[in-house]
Parts: structure tokens; C-alpha cells; sequence
């Protein structure tokens, strides 16, 4: 089975999507904010990968930032990541919310995300939350609110 067929909330993400990126502390302050364009695409299958997502962060003083996430399917509706910082797994947990944890991989650290996806009815918008927690306890807060665009680069 495809991931297509096998993760049909996961295809209707498929394309650009253009946000922000709120992050607050444990008491709920702001303590950073930048702009943001994803690429959520479904590769070629002979490039290794399932799913290819490239996310590039803007900050108002003009620093970018991108990360690369390739995901390949289980086949049994969960969708797998491991890059050279974080590993991780996602997927449906309803008809239009998809739940994605992740751990990042670095000797030492104890630092997850827990991620809730929510696309709306006309998969124009979408919502993600994430809960950063540092060895078992609140470290921040991410807040994201997305728009589809055309756009294919930031």
C-alpha cells in the first residue's frame, strides 16, 4: 500500500504552506517568532523516501534557517523520520488531526516533541501545536498557524 492510500490526512497536506512560528515560555510569554514556508511533498519513490518535507524559517532581522525531514511509510499507517538530529513518528489520529512525536538525538539530551496537526474542512489552513519537554517537564510551547500558498520557495 501506498502512502497515499495508507495516510490520506497525510496527502491532503501535500504542497506549500506559508505561517509564523510562536514559541512561549512555560508561563505563556512570547519568546521568539519567525515566519515560515514548508514544502510537503510526495516524492519519487526511487528516491529512497516516502514523504519529503523542507521547512524555512525567516526571522524579521533576516536570518533563514531550513531543515530537511525525508519520511518513509510503514505500511501501516505511521509514517517514520530520522535525520542526523531528530527521529520520529507520525499519523492519523482522526479525519482531520494527525499527531507527530519526536526525539532529537543528541548524546545527553532528553528533549521530545509532541506535535497535533489540525487541517480544516477546505485544507486551506491548518493548525500545529508542539510541547517541548525537557526530561519529563514543560520547557515551551509552539504555536504555528499555516496557510496553503502556490508559492513553491519562500
Amino acid at each position: 500500500m501506498s502512502i497515499r492510500d495508507g495516510m490520506p490526512l497525510l496527502a491532503k497536506h501535500e504542497g506549500y504552506w506559508e505561517g509564523e512560528y510562536v514559541y512561549l515560555n512555560p508561563q505563556g510569554e512570547v519568546i521568539d517568532r519567525h515566519r515560515s514556508h514548508l514544502a510537503c511533498l510526495f516524492p519519487d519513490p526511487e528516491s529512497g523516501f516516502d514523504y519529503d518535507q523542507t521547512n524555512t524559517y525567516t526571522w524579521p532581522d533576516g536570518r533563514t534557517e531550513q531543515h530537511h525531514f525525508p519520511g518513509t511509510y510503514d505500511g501501516y499507517g505511521r509514517m517514520n523520520f530520522d535525520t542526523e538530529r531528530i527521529r520520529g513518528v507520525c499519523w492519523g489520529v482522526d479525519e482531520n488531526t494527525i499527531y507527530l512525536t519526536w526525539i532529537y538525538k543528541e548524546q545527553g539530551v532528553d528533549l521530545r516533541l509532541f506535535e497535533l496537526i489540525v487541517l480544516d474542512q477546505d485544507g486551506k489552513n491548518r493548525c500545529r501545536t508542539w510541547q517541548w519537554v525537557r526530561n519529563g517537564v514543560i520547557e515551551m510551547r509552539t504555536i504555528i498557524n499555516e496557510t496553503r500558498t502556490e508559492r513553491a520557495t519562500p
